[in-house]
């Protein structure tokens, strides 16, 4: 007798989250009946969608302490990483020939950061990677040093997307100004889960990017913070038609930001008790997998940490090599990720862990598990029963299935 196929879990809120009904509502009328051009100021129709845009985008200011003439939007926080760090060092370049050409980030970072930094690197600019530690932690010594030699900007994530640690930001952004240098913070998977703040003085944040699909609002929009004063100034990554105080041109998508603004609002009304009841969640699931398989160990700090990510590594209890692919294979019902880079010839560990010193293998057996907004305890306790029944009981896993 065939059995029935299970109902699926998702446990992969990191990479995505589901959009909220609040904010699907939200944004209906302007597919529709309000579905004017926000720059067609002229006639009334577009006057109210205009509104609604300035609306979000001082809900999205309020998430981080900002104005909102200092949001600008983007289509998410990639391209709002690349218009932070090409546009600060791209307008030094172009008007203010004699200043550092030294870029520091970390090892850790999302690609996107870090592969903006390297292109840089052809436009003659120096970049510095700085190590984490084991815990992924950014040591501020390291950092410290790193600015002996003048930089002009510096970019260090909020929250790491694969181990959820948590850099401190505001000890980091004081030590780049104190030494002259631009202060950049990808905060895409902090946004809605911890709180945040631009803050004022040497601990500012100059730059800070955001995602609305990491906060339950809709794919397709984030935004970028370019603080006012003391001014941060960028050159844009494209030309047209000047929309965004000339940062980003484009016509704004009017659903997408309303969307964006309504998922904010809701965050800054229910972040707080959401953060603990998931931070309870993301407790019973790592006891839970602890007493179903002894030697389970977590990736990263454990105390700084985002509420709703667990990233662990799978035992090495048994004679045969096995892999988190190979587990996830084993449970394409039981949405979850791994760093990995599965090919039907190696699996590649992921870089994340491997610049915290995981071995090649452990890398190999870890996993991240995401709980969020959806999760209840009856998931949790259903996915560590899967997950443990597999790595522990099936004769044999799948082999790694060909990545596409």
């Amino acid at each position: 007798m065939m059995s029935l196929p299970e109902t699926p879990l998702y446990f992969d809120y990191q990479a995505t989250t589901p959009c909220d009904p609040r904010v699907v509502q939200a944004m209906a009328p302007l597919w529709t009946e309000m579905s004017a051009n926000p720059h067609s100021t002229a006639h009334e129709s577009g006057q109210q969608v205009a509104a609604m845009v300035e609306q979000a985008r001082d809900s999205v200011a309020a998430l981080i302490g900002a104005e909102g003439r200092e949001i600008v939007f983007t289509s998410g926080a990639t391209e709002a990483n690349n218009l932070a760090i090409k546009g600060a060092a791209r307008f030094a370049l172009h008007h203010a020939p004699s200043s550092p050409r030294r870029i520091i980030t970390v090892a850790t970072e999302h690609k996107c950061v870090l592969e903006s930094v390297h292109d840089l690197a052809r436009e003659g600019f120096e970049p510095v990677i700085l190590p984490v530690g084991a815990d992924g932690l950014l040591d501020p010594q390291a950092l410290r040093e790193a600015l002996i030699l003048p930089a002009l900007l510096v970019s260090i994530m909020t929250v790491n997307n694969e181990t959820g640690v948590i850099q401190d930001i505001p000890t980091l952004a004081r030590l780049a100004h104190e030494r002259g240098a631009l202060f950049h913070t990808d905060a895409a998977q902090a946004a809605g889960k911890i709180p945040l703040s631009v803050g004022n003085g040497e601990a500012r944040v100059d730059l800070m990017s955001l995602s609305a699909h990491k906060m339950y609002g809709p794919k397709g929009i984030g935004a970028l913070y370019v603080r006012r004063r003391p001014r941060t100034r960028l050159e844009p990554l494209f030309s047209g038609g000047g929309q965004e105080r000339g940062l980003r041109s484009g016509t704004l998508p009017a659903p997408l930001i309303v969307g964006f603004g309504a998922a904010c609002a809701i965050a800054r009304q229910e972040g707080e008790a959401e953060a603990v009841r998931i931070a309870g969640l993301r407790d019973r699931l790592l006891s839970l997998l602890r007493e179903a398989l002894p030697g389970v160990s977590v990736n990263g700090s454990l105390e700084q940490r985002v509420a709703g990510n667990l990233n662990v590594a799978f035992p090495a209890d048994r004679p045969e090599e096995r892999t988190a692919q190979q587990l996830m294979a084993a449970l394409p019902w039981l949405a979850m990720s791994t760093g990995s880079a599965c090919t039907s010839a190696e699996v590649e560990p992921s870089y994340v862990l491997r610049a915290m010193g995981v071995s090649g293998a452990q890398a190999a057996r870890s996993l991240r598990l995401g709980i969020g907004r959806y999760t209840s305890a009856a998931d949790v306790d259903r996915a560590v029963a899967a997950l443990a029944r597999v790595w522990r009981d099936a004769p044999s896993l799948p082999l790694c299935r060909d990545a596409t």
